[in-house]
């Protein structure tokens, strides 16, 4: 099962990743010598926060990373593990540096400490954590006019080490956190083939990474604010620190401008955004802040309309409806998708009402695969099989494609074709008017029993949840759920909503089993 799951899961891979991951694995790469010296030195730029990082470092070695706090006994361990990989990295990010009210003394002691324990890192020394930390450190170290030969010699050999290791092996995300943390040490650095490098990778990248309504192209709300706000961040920096003459600025600018233009239709009247792939609360900017940054840069930007990204959204006038009708993107690096074509969140009266589970784990478990997988999604399962293949955490094998795509002003239809190998098409409309009406078939040419399950998921805060003879109401609000078709059975499961990392909420879900056709609708 998994070489099958590894064979679809490496041909879509471009060659330049398949390269890359072959000389890592025979570690064609030597490590270069390391330097002893700065070959210029730094001349401090000028920069001021204007986004201040969440509060993880509480003093006297006490962290709290991804809901989890830790208070090391006597030194700090930069490899401690215990907590998972992404904690480990959280660590090494040094994002504490820039929370609101770190005491400089301490801040510096921190670094200090990782440099003298520079040659026993591990986790730490990859070029993803590499890239953030290069950020957090030079914006701290500009932030408050410091100039310390010893921390300058680490961070120049920390980016020599990033420059042999970019990570053209995953593209994605993980290149354009390197591409921006390059600018940054080429600009604290005064390094031209830092710079050389920075640009490239900035240019290829963020015209091949931002589609053209302005979306990630990972299709991950979260990880477009993170690499919005790095984006903010350089045109932050090359505004305010005059150095080279060229097009970059406005490269940036423009680009800056489209994310923009798509975090602000997509983000809902409450300011939440919705958790659709690997996505949630509390680790990126709001958007909201975002749009503040935007504003103290002098970036205007407006909203934009949804169209490569695959998602839709409805607004009514006391409801929001935003619909996933698009492919599992990027074909190359999909470590971020999620099983959940046609699924769809519906926020009432600037609440949620139904929502997508969201994302608690990065570790490679049974949640991970949970949270993935079609059956955790508002869309519809057929025959117990997953419409897109998530395993092994990050990896996608077979996915569902769109078959076709039809719309108008409040409607759209699409069809998938993730149970292909059943000889069936999963159709699904949206009419979004002054109620919602969902309209699903199971298309089949095949003479054979279809077993389909579609799938509600009610947000917490909405727990008397009672079922009535193909009538789903809820108790507290106006609002019902009411289903038509070739039914089997309505009933309640149980799931758990994802608040952030490591942290969870019980709450349910309505499941309805059908045949070929389901008409859902409701009632606000």
């Amino acid at each position: 099962m998994k070489l099958r799951f590894f064979f679809w899961t490496i041909r879509y891979l471009k060659p330049i990743q398949a390269f890359y991951r072959f000389c890592n694995w025979i570690k064609a790469f030597p490590p270069r010598k390391t330097y002893s010296h700065v070959p210029q030195k730094p001349s401090g730029l000028v920069w001021n926060n204007v986004l201040s990082n969440p509060s993880s470092f509480y003093g006297n070695n006490k962290f709290d990373f991804l809901n989890i706090g830790y208070k090391f006994d006597k030194v700090i361990d930069w490899n401690y593990d215990s907590y998972g990989k992404l904690w480990t990295y959280n660590l090494n990010y040094f994002e504490f540096l820039n929370q609101q009210g770190i005491n400089k003394n301490e801040a510096l002691n921190l670094i200090e400490d990782y440099i003298e324990k520079d040659s026993s890192l591990k986790d730490g020394l990859e070029p993803y954590p590499i890239s953030l930390r290069g950020i957090n450190w030079i914006k701290f170290l500009s932030k408050n006019g410091i100039e310390n030969i010893n921390i300058n010699i680490k961070l120049y050999n920390h980016y020599y080490r990033l420059k042999d290791n970019l990570e053209y092996h995953l593209l994605g995300n993980h290149l354009l956190e390197n591409g921006y943390s390059m600018l940054f040490g080429a600009y604290y650095f005064k390094d031209n083939d830092f710079y050389g490098i920075a640009k490239k990778i900035l240019k290829e990248e963020l015209d091949e990474q931002i589609l053209g309504d302005g979306a990630h192209f990972e299709l991950s709300p979260m990880y477009h604010q993170i690499l919005l706000y790095r984006l903010l961040d350089c045109i932050n920096l090359i505004k305010n620190n005059p150095w080279k003459e060229d097009d970059l600025h406005s490269l940036l600018n423009n680009k800056a401008k489209k994310m923009l233009g798509w975090i602000k239709t997509v983000t809902y009247r409450n300011g939440n955004i919705p958790m659709v792939n690997d996505c949630t609360y509390n680790i990126a900017p709001t958007s909201k802040q975002l749009f503040s940054y935007a504003q103290y840069l002098k970036i205007p930007f407006d909203k934009t309309s949804l169209r490569e990204s695959g998602y839709r959204k409805f607004l009514g006038k006391d409801y929001e409806l935003f619909v996933d009708v698009g492919n599992v993107g990027p074909d190359y690096q999909p470590g971020h998708a999620h099983s959940d074509t046609f699924s769809f969140e519906l926020y009432l009266h600037e609440r949620p009402l139904i929502v997508d589970v969201g994302t608690s784990t990065y570790e490679k478990n049974k949640k991970r695969q949970n949270e993935r997988q079609t059956s955790s999604h508002n869309t519809v399962i057929v025959n117990n099989k997953d419409q897109t293949q998530v395993w092994d955490g990050f990896r996608v094998a077979k996915r569902a494609k769109i078959a076709y795509l039809k719309e108008s002003v409040d409607m759209v239809t699409s069809a998938h074709d993730g149970y292909k190998s059943m000889g069936v098409l999963h159709e699904r409309s949206f009419y979004a008017t002054k109620g919602i009406v969902i309209h699903d078939r199971i298309l089949s040419k095949r003479d054979k029993k279809i077993e389909s399950q579609a799938f509600f998921h009610i947000h917490p805060s909405i727990n008397n949840i009672v079922i009535n003879k193909g009538q789903v109401s809820f108790g507290g609000i106006n609002v019902s759920l009411s289903f038509e078709g070739e039914i089997h059975d309505i009933k309640l499961g149980k799931y758990e909503y994802c608040l952030g990392f490591n942290k969870t909420e019980k709450a349910q879900k309505v499941c309805v089993s059908f045949s070929k056709e389901l008409t859902t609708t409701i009632l606000l």
